[in-house]
């Protein structure tokens, strides 16, 4: 299957926004935009293309009602990350989103807890969960970030890690911190390795500008990456990329 566009919707202070993700929990919070809609919107929009596999991303506090119009508004379709633990992953289940993504709770002090993932995956099942594996790059490699991206992990993003993760798990999430919400390019490198290293289905978020962005994941990946837009997206208030463009891609795919 070759590579298509998956959708999302990120919570900040209970509004769909568009940040830069590096800069998220910080005093330099650079906001790329502030959606006059609810989340229902955007999962009314979604459903009527049928975009299956989006994510709803919490980011922070506060979100916890405006995540829940966003699934309700299409039960069992979208994706529910931010604050996911074995305490509360099935209440958002109930709560009507298809998976869970986890990522903190994975890295208790930043360091990586194999029980913890064992005991979620174990109580939503396998296929009912994501893992989000955000990175931040250090030279020549790529270490998981948790805490909104502001803490680097003793995970390192390679092959083995991600076969370890992947018997826990049904998808990846893979935010390129670096470049999210810059709207300067993919992580080319990063999407390169993942489509050796990754053997169950995964996303990768981060620097997309244009719908070329989505043909060249494909191309670098084999396929085996999917790609979600953010700030370049019209929907978001971007330019650079049209919304129905990317639809219209999918459906090429599919026809």
């Amino acid at each position: 299957m070759p590579s298509v566009f998956r959708p999302c919707i990120d919570l900040h202070n209970g509004e769909v926004k568009q940040i830069v993700g590096g800069t998220l929990d910080t005093a330099e919070l650079k906001t790329n935009f502030v959606s006059s809609h609810p989340p229902a919107y955007y999962s009314d929009l979604y459903r009527t293309h049928n975009l299956r596999g989006g994510h709803v991303i919490k980011l922070g506090p506060g979100n916890d009602q405006a995540a829940k119009e966003a699934l309700q508004a299409w039960p069992g379709c979208l994706h529910l990350g931010g604050g996911i633990s074995d305490a509360n992953a099935e209440e958002w289940l109930d709560a009507g989103a298809e998976k869970v993504i986890v990522t903190s709770y994975l890295f208790p002090s930043a360091k990586f807890d194999l029980e913890r993932l064992k005991t979620l995956s174990k109580k939503v099942g396998k296929e009912r969960l994501v893992v989000d594996v955000s990175c931040r790059r250090r030279e020549n490699r790529w270490v998981v970030a948790m805490n909104r991206w502001q803490d680097l992990t003793d995970m390192e993003v390679n092959e083995e890690s991600l076969d370890l993760l992947a018997e826990y798990a049904s998808e990846f999430l893979i935010h390129a911190a670096d470049v999210e919400g810059l709207c300067q390019g993919i992580d080319e490198d990063l999407v390169k390795e993942l489509g050796k290293w990754c053997k169950i289905p995964t996303t990768y978020a981060g620097g997309a500008r244009s719908i070329e962005d989505l043909k060249l994941v494909d191309k670098l990946s084999n396929g085996k990456v999917d790609l979600t837009f953010g700030s370049a997206l019209d929907i978001f208030g971007g330019s650079q990329v049209k919304f129905e463009e990317l639809v219209s891609y999918n459906k090429s795919l599919s026809s």
